[in-house]
Parts: structure tokens; C-alpha cells; sequence
């Protein structure tokens, strides 16, 4: 089977933009928000898994199993949301592509909505 839509992580992303729990960061910020791995491993252990994506043919306990991460653990983060678009377009994962490219429209909407 291959990585699918790791649906709990899909749905606490949608809940963090209705609570404005984002981001609307451009250009290159991903890359200076992305949590470092000490981050990372902390908040698994917490809470369990913030990604989009999920390997079932991996481990449950490890991070091979979860992939497309979109956020800093305490928000979402649209270059985080665009990063997993576009990386599960290249490797053609559909299903992880819409769903990434619905929470990028539902941020950009979200994000308006605060400026007016």
C-alpha cells in the first residue's frame, strides 16, 4: 500500500486554521520554521503526529510511517502546506496533493478574512 492522507493529521490541520492556529508565511520561511528533530521528538512523545501523510507499511512508532509535516507543533504553516503540495505532486501522491491544496486554499481564505 502506498503513503496515503494521514486523515487525524488532515482534520487537526483544519482545525487550526478555523482556530487561526497558522501561519500565512511566504516565500522561503518553511525552511526557518521547520522544527528541528529535538522539537520533533518531543512533541510526538506529547501529542502524537502533526503530518499529512502516512506510510502504513512502516512502524507505527517511527517517523518513516508519517510523512508531510505542516507545522511548527504549536501551528500550521502555509509554506509548510505548499512544501507537502508540491513534494506529494512529484511523487505522485494525489490524494496527499488535494488534500494539501484544500487546507492551502482554506489558509489563504482564513488569512484574507483577517486583513478585512
Amino acid at each position: 500500500m502506498a503513503t496515503r492522507v494521514y486523515e487525524r493529521g488532515y482534520r487537526h490541520a483544519q482545525r487550526l486554521i478555523e482556530q487561526g492556529d497558522f501561519v500565512a508565511d511566504y516565500r522561503n520561511a518553511w525552511s526557518e520554521h521547520q522544527p528541528s528533530a529535538t522539537s520533533e521528538n518531543r512533541f510526538i512523545d506529547e501529542a502524537g503526529w502533526g503530518d499529512l501523510g502516512i506510510d502504513p507499511e512502516e512502524h507505527k512508532q517511527t517517523k518513516a510511517r508519517y510523512k508531510f509535516p505542516y507545522g511548527d507543533f504549536e501551528r500550521l504553516h502555509r509554506r509548510g502546506v505548499l512544501s507537502a503540495e508540491v513534494r506529494a505532486g512529484q511523487y505522485k501522491y494525489a490524494d496527499i496533493e488535494v488534500a494539501a491544496a484544500h487546507l492551502h486554499g482554506l489558509i489563504d481564505g482564513a488569512a484574507k478574512k483577517s486583513i478585512v
